[in-house]
């Protein structure tokens, strides 16, 4: 009997490999290269400002992503955020990216789908490699992070049609001219053209020597709502205030001038930006939230804008298997009004510890400026453990 069951169980196993060994997937010749990859960013912020000290410990942001080819000319690639805004609880799991991009030629390759807005050195960067705290203030405001227009916070990205090429080639083979442009819906992450008037973005960057980019970008369109408003002294009215109801648009008009040298583990950047163009009064966590269909505008910081950054990373000790330490600091000024009164300056310091090339840690200290408080002046402290695989 015991003879009986032990064959049994053998043959049994046997059927189970062979039944394995038939259901390995292979990969299609023309479907290559498919890449799954993901990070996390954990976070330990302080923040000193009067009456509204706060400390946490925080998911700054956690990201799964799938890449490949197909058919060797096209590169495509899908992201979604699993964490959500932790601060007015957001909705998530989120769609980032999802996009395609034909990339036969190096001078002239097309993309279409969800990605970054081509606007800034900064915004196209990952977040980790950026390496402080947070985006700068105006890339953050004014390149579609958490815009001051009001749109919902969609990671500096929206949805359109992208060309961009790199070209004419010095004598060691180095490329010494970029250019993108793209037209996009204009509301942001996830969401249709409101106003069927598109955003048409792009930017141009000239590298003479190696590891430098010297760039210009400009944006022109406009966000909008569908609700209802109030009209103050409207000439074409015959009272001083009336209800409308209907699409409002903002025309926004935006341009950056960029400076970046990167060689030999040392960072150096600046970027301006200046806006023009009115913004509603509330933000929106997403297009469906409560203030969606609020289109009132903010009289307070009015139609201007601007900003400006600059930083520096540089190696400070070499350690062993691929680690090292970087020492940094940070000068960000923003205007929302594009006046001084109502400035913010955030001037930091601090250091970078990477751990070979999966692990790294940020440690940071602020000072901040910001003139719209009674109390303009407090401290912030900010520590990450961030990772890769």
């Amino acid at each position: 009997m015991k003879k009986t069951i032990i064959m049994a169980l053998m043959a049994a196993v046997s059927v189970s490999a062979s039944a394995q060994q038939k259901q390995t997937i292979e990969i299609p010749s023309w479907l290559s290269n498919v890449k799954l990859s993901g990070y996390g960013m954990t976070q330990y912020q302080y923040s000193g400002q009067k009456d509204a000290e706060s400390n946490s410990f925080n998911i700054r942001m956690a990201r799964i992503s799938l890449e490949g080819r197909i058919a060797g000319d096209f590169y495509w690639k899908t992201q979604i955020q699993f964490n959500g805004n932790t601060s007015t609880l957001g909705s998530s799991p989120r769609m980032v990216d999802l996009f395609a991009e034909w990339q036969k030629y190096e001078y002239f390759k097309v993309k279409i789908g969800q990605f970054k807005n081509p606007f800034t050195f900064e915004n196209p960067m990952h977040p980790i490699d950026q390496g402080f705290m947070g985006y700068s203030q105006n890339v953050s405001k004014l390149a579609g992070f958490s815009d001051r227009a009001g749109e919902h916070a969609s990671n500096g990205r929206d949805i359109g049609l992208q060309f961009q090429g790199d070209f004419l080639k010095n004598a060691n083979g180095r490329n010494l001219l970029h250019y993108q442009i793209g037209v996009f819906n204009g509301q942001g992450t996830n969401t249709k053209d409101v106003d069927q008037q598109k955003n048409v973005i792009g930017g141009v960057w000239v590298m003479p020597v190696s590891g430098m980019r010297i760039g210009a970008f400009g944006w022109t369109g406009s966000y909008a709502r569908k609700g209802t408003w109030t009209d103050e002294h409207d000439a074409s009215y015959t009272a001083d205030i009336q209800e409308r109801s209907g699409v409002r648009k903002l025309s926004q008009n935006r341009y950056a001038f960029s400076f970046e040298y990167k060689q030999d583990g040392w960072t150096v950047r600046s970027e301006y930006i200046h806006s023009t163009g009115k913004a509603f009064d509330k933000s929106i966590t997403n297009f469906n939230d409560a203030n969606a269909k609020d289109c009132n505008l903010n009289a307070k910081i009015g139609d201007k804008a601007q900003g400006v950054y600059g930083l520096v990373i540089a190696p400070l000790a070499q350690l062993p298997k691929n680690s090292r330490i970087d020492v940094k600091a940070r000068y960000d000024m923003y205007q929302p009004n594009g006046k001084s009164n109502m400035q913010r300056t955030q001037y930091e310091a601090g250091l970078n510890f990477h751990i070979g090339k999966r692990i790294s840690i940020f440690t940071e200290y602020a000072l901040i400026n910001d003139k719209t408080l009674a109390k303009h002046n407090y401290s912030m402290a900010d520590a990450e453990v961030c990772f890769r695989f």
